[in-house]
């Protein structure tokens, strides 16, 4: 089964089994609401927890899951990535993705030409922007906009840009 990340526990909050999480979903009043399902991935495993409640705080949420009712029961989920499995994952409005669905698309220009595969995917303010290993050159920073990115087929496993002037 397939799990993808949707916070990082950091540390345990207080002495009544609540977790500091650094948020990495797009969804957290979604992913982090009372009965929400998610996975702990221990050394061990995955481990199905349920989320009593949680509250934003300082950039983070804090969680108290049903399962776990004091510190000495959650010390050990410190550095554990929270996770939902692939039939958790909300639908997506048209023309929108996850970033595994990106990672790995091999990019191609308009005029046919490949400039390599999407490695990494950078979100630092307005849009996001995709990172594109070249073989033997330095990896193309693409922003993503609708002048630049044209077509993303993910069946084919390829994305359609058109270069700005000053993008390579």
């Amino acid at each position: 089964m397939s799990f993808y990340h949707v916070g990082k526990i950091v540390t345990t909050h207080g002495i009544r089994g609540e977790v500091k999480v650094m948020v990495t979903t797009d969804f957290p009043a979604e992913r982090f609401a009372t009965g929400s399902q998610l996975q702990i991935l221990t050394k061990q495993g995955p481990l199905a927890v349920t989320v009593e409640r949680a509250r934003e705080h300082k950039g983070m949420e804090i969680i108290k899951f049903a399962e776990f009712d004091n510190i000495n029961q959650v010390q050990a989920f410190r550095d554990c990535f929270l996770a939902v499995s692939e039939e958790d994952q909300a639908d997506l409005e048209e023309g929108q993705y996850y970033y595994h669905q990106i990672i790995g698309l091999t990019v191609v220009t308009t005029e046919g030409r490949e400039l390599g595969k999407i490695k990494e995917i950078l979100a630092p303010g307005a849009n996001d922007v995709w990172v594109v290993a070249r073989k033997q050159q330095s990896d193309l920073l693409l922003p993503v906009i609708d002048d630049v990115v044209k077509k993303v087929d993910l069946a084919a496993g390829r994305v359609e840009v058109e270069l700005m002037e000053g993008l390579e």
